[in-house]
């Protein structure tokens, strides 16, 4: 069993879904989180796939979110909540992986590449996985998602480690499991 990347994925989600909200209600927020949620898994599973991997950053962290908060402007300078409580979980907001979710997000050739690649790897062994929602999504979801898949929005993050998703992407280069 692969170590928990749980509370990265979780973090890196609710740090999207902050960044990028739906404006549409109940059911589109939902709809947008589902996005993120599987964006961001593929890749974390891409970033960390082995065990090792996994257990690695779960013990030295992912280092947190200050620099993504910097460049979309939602970091905290000036506005007075200091807190420490009220973010702890921006520290477990992985940099890298945000900025793969955002390509995966903005691209659907991208997303598929990925989805194939995390296939039948160690993350997915033993459990139907799918990502649907990442890879196909209808109208609604688009809708639900406007910001969170518009490419100019997330092209700050996205442009971040890009070439990086891209060289593990590459044809023919398996991915470790």
């Amino acid at each position: 069993m692969l170590a928990d990347l749980s509370p990265l994925i979780a973090a890196t989600t609710q740090w999207l879904t902050c960044a990028y909200p739906s404006g549409g209600g109940a059911l589109a927020a939902a709809l947008c989180e589902v996005q993120a949620r599987q964006a961001v898994t593929v890749a974390a599973w891409l970033r960390y796939p082995t065990q090792m991997d996994a257990a690695l950053v779960g013990m030295a962290g992912p280092g947190g979110s200050a620099r993504l908060d910097w460049i979309t402007g939602a970091d905290s300078a000036g506005r007075g909540d200091d807190d420490p409580d009220d973010h702890a979980w921006r520290t477990w907001v992985d940099e890298v992986v945000a900025s793969w979710a955002a390509c995966l997000l903005t691209d659907p050739e991208l997303a598929g590449l990925a989805v194939a690649a995390v296939a039948g790897g160690g993350h997915t062994a033993g459990a139907p996985v799918e990502f649907r929602r990442l890879v196909a999504p209808d109208d609604r979801d688009r809708r639900a998602a406007a910001l969170l898949r518009h490419p100019d929005l997330l092209a700050p993050v996205a442009e971040l480690h890009h070439s990086q998703l891209l060289d593990r992407l590459k044809p023919g280069e398996a991915l470790i499991a």
